[in-house]
C-alpha cells in the first residue's frame, strides 16, 4: 500500500520560509528542528510558558503541508474512551436486533441450552469490527488515509497513566485494539505535542520524541510576529507594546503576557490611536493595555506598583540574596518561570526602563 506523505521540505530553510507565508515567525534553530521532525518521522515535543506558538506551530505545519489537523485537548480526567476509541454500543444493539429473529431459528434446531450456547459462542456476529468504532483523536490520526498533523495539546495537564497510551503511537505509529487487532498508520503522520511545564513528564514519552523549548521570543522576532499577525499595527506601537511586554516579564507575576496577549494589545493600541487618546500620556495608556496583559488583578497591582516605583527593589535575605516573590508559576518543579526574570526592568546598556508607550510628536 502507497502510504500518502504530503508536501516534504528541502530543509529547515525551506520550511521556515513557508511558514512565514502562514505568518508564522521561526527563528533559524527552531526551523530545523521541525524539519527534522518532518524528515525523520519523529513526534516533536515542545515545552515552554504558555502562549509562545506551540499550538500554533502545529497549525500552520498542517497548512504548509496541506494536512489535515487532528487535535487532541488534552485535561485531567483524560481516559482512552476520549483519546483513543471507544465501541458504539447503539449501534451494536440494532446489529444484534437485526439478526434476532435469523439467530432464534438456528438456535431452535438444538435440543439443549449447552448445544445451543456452544453454537453462540463460535459464531462471529461482526459486533467488534471497525465498523463499530466510535473513533477518537488518536485513532482517527492512525485511520485516516490522508496525511495528517496529529496535536496533542498541553499533554502534562493528564496523568501520567495517560502518557502509557501515547507510547505505541509515538514509537510505532501504530494502535493496538484487543478485541480486533493492531492498526498501523495509513499516513505518515506529524506528531506535535505541547507541555507548558505543569508537571514532569515521564522519561519513556520524552525517549520516543524530539525536544524543543520554546521560550519568549526576542525583542525583535516578537515585534515582526505583532506586525505578521495585526498588519494594522504601525512598527512604532509594535514596539512600544513589545517593550511594554518584556518589562512585565520581568517581574515575579502568576501569569507573563504571551505574545497572543501582546498581539492583543498592539491592536488595542492602535485602536485607542484611532479614538483619539493620546499616546503622550503614558500612564494612562499603558494601564488600560495592561487589561489585555495581564490577566490576575494581583500582577496588574504589582505591576503598576513597579511603574510607580514601589516594591521595585526586592528586599535581601539573612544571607544576602534577593528574596523571591512565591508565586503560583514558581511552584512547578520544572517551571520555566525563573528563565524569564532577571533585569528588574533595566535594559542591556543599564539604563531604567520607561514602563510606558512612547510618546510621539
Amino acid at each position: 500500500m502507497t502510504i500518502a506523505t504530503g508536501r516534504t521540505f528541502s530543509s529547515g530553510t525551506d520550511l521556515k520560509d513557508a511558514l512565514r507565508e502562514q505568518d508564522y515567525i521561526a527563528d533559524d534553530e527552531f526551523a530545523v528542528v521541525v524539519h527534522l521532525a518532518t524528515a525523520l518521522g519523529r513526534p516533536l515535543l515542545l515545552e515552554g510558558p504558555a502562549g509562545v506558538g506551540k499550538t500554533e506551530l502545529a497549525k500552520s505545519l498542517a497548512a504548509i503541508g496541506g494536512r489535515k489537523l487532528v487535535r487532541l485537548q488534552c485535561y485531567e480526567g483524560l481516559d482512552d474512551n476520549r483519546a483513543l476509541y471507544e465501541w458504539d454500543y447503539a449501534k451494536q444493539l440494532l446489529h444484534v436486533q437485526m439478526l434476532r429473529d435469523r439467530i432464534s431459528d438456528q438456535v431452535a434446531e438444538f435440543d439443549n441450552i449447552a448445544d445451543a450456547s456452544k453454537f453462540l459462542a463460535d459464531q462471529d456476529f461482526g459486533l467488534y469490527s471497525e465498523n463499530f468504532l466510535s473513533v477518537r483523536p488518536l485513532l482517527e490520526a492512525i485511520l485516516s488515509p490522508e496525511p495528517v498533523v496529529l496535536l496533542v495539546d498541553e499533554v502534562d495537564r493528564t496523568e501520567e497513566s495517560m502518557e502509557a497510551l501515547l507510547l505505541e503511537i509515538l514509537a510505532e505509529q501504530q494502535i493496538t485494539i484487543p478485541e480486533v487487532g493492531t492498526f498501523v498508520a495509513r499516513s505518515q503522520p506529524w506528531v506535535i505535542l505541547t507541555s507548558n511545564d505543569t508537571r514532569e513528564l515521564s522519561p519513556a514519552l520524552k525517549r520516543r520524541c524530539l525536544h524543543y523549548h520554546l521560550g519568549y521570543p526576542t525583542s525583535e522576532r516578537e515585534r515582526e510576529i505583532v506586525t505578521a499577525r495585526a498588519p494594522e499595527v504601525d512598527a512604532a506601537t509594535a514596539t512600544d507594546v513589545v517593550e511594554l511586554a518584556r518589562i512585565l516579564r520581568d517581574l515575579p507575576l502568576r501569569k507573563s503576557p504571551s505574545i497572543s496577549e501582546v498581539i492583543d494589545a498592539a491592536r488595542a493600541a492602535t485602536v485607542l490611536e484611532a479614538s483619539g487618546f493620546d499616546t503622550g500620556s503614558d500612564a494612562k495608556v499603558r494601564d488600560i493595555l495592561l487589561t489585555a496583559l495581564l490577566k490576575y488583578s494581583s500582577d496588574v497591582t504589582l505591576a503598576k506598583e513597579r511603574f510607580e516605583g514601589k516594591g521595585a527593589q526586592v528586599a535581601p535575605t539573612r544571607d544576602g540574596e534577593p528574596a523571591r516573590r512565591d508565586t503560583v508559576a514558581s511552584k512547578p518543579a520544572n517551571t520555566t518561570t525563573a528563565v524569564f526574570r532577571g533585569t528588574g526592568g533595566r535594559d542591556r546598556s543599564g539604563s531604567p526602563d520607561r514602563g510606558g508607550i512612547r510618546s510621539r510628536p
